[in-house]
């Protein structure tokens, strides 16, 4: 247990993982206000606002590979400390625009700002706690986690208020987390900061310089581009399937809130108790999970539980209808409880996943499109819930929870055999004598004469 409360990375990690505490805080505060305040202080009507969120959401599924693809070719810090200033200039930008156009390309450019930080403080976490990411992945969310809450209380102060003035407060408090951040990144030194690509040498095929060391320059002082993870069929089918993994999110945002409300007798004043229940849970148990998921074949063996536990969620949903108040009651806090374990084990082994399936020398550009997973699902899971699980009332659910659980066993399967594709030693080449009929001709063996295939990408 002393290892696991020791941040691994030294004292980069651990001026991050504050810079992580701070930035959420911020965003807690205005997560809790911005729909009153683009309702009440800018005006917008529930078309707008929908509209506003949802372009939002578009541009957040570009901000993960975006960023990904840059952190190959820039230093990830300074990267990091660009996105927090590009959200810093955004934000202050709403204190003044009020125009419905503009206000799109604001909120667009803050989201992508969002999802390109998110991603490459996993790509910090990458470099800086090595084979102990999934522990800093837990300490990570368990930081965002404490400082959403903490957020969300300041921002009930504001809220409280009500005025044009006190919104204006919590957009300035939000802002200046930003600029904290951003200090605190850039105060993590060298750390995290070369380009992730890992250069290509002159040697034999398969070999590759030592990452990090070179950069993404190879000895002839050529970038050194490596594989493409739009082409890697093997890679994007894996994302592809990440995406129903993520769902977790969008049951506990919006499929409790609204079955409640619509579909049980259970008291409205139950839904700040749903939040209240995962945040705690994060932040106490989040580490504890990680300690089981630290390897690749273990997440891939926790996707399964992912799909399993999910299932048991949708289908107790079932039951809270009908039943009365305090049984509604009982039983949608117990389904927040079994949604956040989903979260809980989703978190560490989809991470642990994109990182293990990727090659080393693009392990940036990867990792950026992983990400996507994250993005597609908050902007697809909603009106999935909403237009289709929840109008089918209680089947709905049921064929949903079925789904989930089924594609975390396709999902198990298809990891375990592209983990032992790349676990594969490489193909080496043997030539043959040369005959009367010509040269010779190389034939391809697997590497110590074992007969086991090479590692080729699935």
């Amino acid at each position: 247990m002393a290892q696991l409360r020791r941040p691994p990375g030294g004292r980069p990690a651990r001026i991050m993982l504050l810079a992580l505490l701070l930035d959420r805080t911020g965003s807690g505060v205005w997560a809790a206000a911005s729909v009153l305040y683009f309702t009440f202080v800018v005006g917008l009507d529930a078309g707008q606002l929908g509209l506003l969120l949802g372009t939002a959401g578009v541009a957040g599924i570009a901000g993960s590979p975006l960023a990904g693809h840059l952190a190959g070719r820039f230093p990830v810090r300074s990267l990091l400390i660009g996105c927090h200033l590009l959200r810093l200039a955004t934000l202050c930008a709403l204190l003044v625009v009020t125009r419905f156009e503009a206000l799109l390309l604001v909120v667009a450019l803050t989201n992508l700002g969002d999802r390109a930080a998110k991603t490459l403080e996993m790509l910090f976490a990458t470099r800086v706690a090595g084979e102990r990411r999934a522990t800093y992945q837990a300490l990570s969310r368990s930081s965002a986690n404490a400082g959403y809450a903490l957020g969300a209380g300041l921002a009930a102060i504001g809220l409280a208020v009500g005025s044009r003035e006190a919104y204006q407060v919590l957009i300035l408090a939000n802002a200046l987390s930003f600029v904290a951040a951003a200090t605190l990144v850039w105060r993590t030194g060298e750390a995290g900061g070369r380009p992730l690509v890992r250069a290509r040498t002159g040697g034999p095929a398969g070999q590759a310089g030592q990452e990090g060391r070179e950069g993404p320059y190879g000895p002839t002082g050529r970038l050194q581009p490596g594989p493409s993870p739009w082409r890697d069929r093997g890679y994007l089918r894996f994302v592809l399937l990440d995406m129903p993994m993520n769902l977790d999110d969008s049951v506990l945002n919006v499929g409790l809130p609204l079955w409640l409300v619509h579909h049980t007798d259970a008291p409205h004043a139950l839904v700040p108790a749903f939040l209240v229940i995962n945040t705690v849970l994060v932040v106490v148990l989040q580490l504890r999970v990680s300690a089981r998921v630290e390897a690749p074949r273990q997440a891939a063996a926790a996707v399964r539980l992912y799909g399993l536990t999910m299932f048991a969620s949708c289908a107790l949903l079932v039951l809270s209808t009908g039943g009365g108040a305090w049984t509604a009651s009982v039983v949608l806090l117990a389904v927040a409880v079994l949604v956040t374990l989903a979260e809980l084990v989703r978190s560490v082994s989809s991470w642990e996943l994109a990182v293990s399936l990727a090659p080393q020398e693009a392990r940036a550009s990867y990792l950026g499109v992983a990400g996507m997973a994250q993005s597609v699902q908050k902007s697809a899971g909603p009106p999935l819930l909403t237009g289709a699980v929840m109008a089918a009332g209680p089947v709905g659910w049921l064929v949903l929870g079925t789904a989930v659980a089924g594609l975390s066993v396709v999902q198990r399967r298809y990891s375990l055999l592209r983990l032992d594709a790349l676990d594969a030693p490489p193909a080496r080449t043997v030539a043959t004598p040369a005959t009367g009929h010509g040269p010779g001709v190389g034939l391809v063996e697997p590497d110590g004469g074992t007969g086991r295939a090479g590692s080729g990408r699935s």
